[in-house]
């Protein structure tokens, strides 16, 4: 079998940089695997990890990769900041993913609020003129009323038809 082999600590910058442009070029495949070579030998380096949850996000549609699976890196980010922001992304992104798969708008409404919380928390611990907490939020405002978007009814919820009584075979 093939064993990965590892890159030169020097090598990070531009790697990452190669990541990055993968990402642009709508190869988030191959921008993971730059992210995971970089954290293999540099497991702190936030940058790689900001890109790998950023491709890891972009496979949310088609290639199930699950919000479950981008979430722990998450919470590796150095600062409350980045994880309140990229919290944010991982949900806004999954509730689109959600939606573009065909699942109704109310499935949608927890993870779109999620986004929004963590946006919000985002936008009260951001630098002074970094204003992409509130952008973000904005564009799950739109998101939302573009695709009517609201809490599930009470109906939606599967019934109890059996009632609590009744013993589980």
């Amino acid at each position: 079998m093939f064993k990965l082999k590892p890159i030169e600590k020097d090598a990070i910058p531009r790697a990452l940089s190669k990541a990055e442009r993968y990402r642009l070029l709508n190869e988030p495949r191959e921008a993971e695997s730059i992210c995971r070579d970089i954290l293999a030998i540099d497991p702190s380096n936030n940058d790689a990890t900001v890109c790998l949850v950023l491709a890891l996000t972009d496979l949310f549609e088609g290639e199930h990769v699950a919000a479950s699976e981008v979430r722990p890196l998450v919470a590796t980010l150095k600062s409350d900041y980045e994880r309140a922001y990229y919290a944010g992304m991982v949900e806004e992104r999954w509730s689109k993913a959600m939606i573009k798969a065909g699942h109704q708008p109310s499935r949608v409404d927890e993870f779109i609020r999620a986004a929004m919380d963590h946006f919000a928390a985002a936008e009260s611990l951001a630098p002074a003129s970094n204003d992409d907490a509130v952008l973000r939020w904005n564009a799950c405002v739109r998101f939302i009323q573009h695709h009517h978007i609201t809490p599930p009814a009470e109906s939606d919820e599967p019934a109890d038809v059996y009632g609590d009584d009744v013993p589980v075979r």
